[in-house]
């Protein structure tokens, strides 16, 4: 089974966990509290390694986590140690987030355009999107800035990508004029 599929499966049954017994906020601070320990590079080798028997990983977890989290979580935590799945916990972390948005209605956008973005042309774009069938109740929206589009805009939603940029669009053109059948060779 893929590293993502089991991520998503470990952080659905989190976060129904967590809407069931009511604690689902409470256990949303401690995913973005685990998120910042994860920025430690020293204690995702100490999860990743196959050297460290999981008995000593879920002593340092309890030793460094029991009090900071809910009883919840660190049950959780216990559960993906004692699983041997404790390897992937960085991407549980970032499954919940994604589903934890899901909950609340929220849909991530990421916006690349070739210049800046002014507040007026984000909100308009924000209003179209939550218009449209493609978005839930609110969209939190990531803009880039890539000079190499020309000019345009690509937008990534979710595993859907529209690309309505120059340098896509001139890309598709020269295809067309390298495929050209109807220029004779004289």
């Amino acid at each position: 089974m893929s590293l993502i599929r089991v991520a998503s499966t470990y952080a659905k049954s989190l976060i129904d966990l967590a809407i069931e017994q009511d604690q689902i906020n409470a256990v949303n601070d401690d995913m973005q509290a685990l998120e910042q320990a994860m920025g430690s590079r020293d204690l995702v080798l100490m999860l990743k390694s196959p050297i460290i028997k999981k008995g000593t990983k879920e002593k340092i977890l309890k030793t460094l986590f029991s009090d900071k989290l809910s009883g919840l979580t660190n049950a959780f935590i216990n559960i993906v140690v004692r699983k041997g799945r404790e390897n992937v916990l960085p991407e549980i972390i970032s499954a919940f987030k994604d589903e934890f948005k899901r909950f609340k209605g929220v849909t991530s956008i990421t916006l690349v355009t070739a210049k800046e973005m002014t507040s007026e042309n984000l909100e308009a774009i924000k209003s179209k999107l939550l218009k449209s069938d493609l978005t839930l109740d609110s969209v939190e929206i990531d803009t880039k800035v890539d000079p190499s589009i020309i000019g345009g805009f690509v937008i990534q939603l979710g595993d859907k990508l529209y690309d309505a940029s120059v340098a896509h669009q001139l890309s598709t053109l020269k295809k067309e004029f390298n495929n050209n059948e109807f220029v004779k060779a004289y």
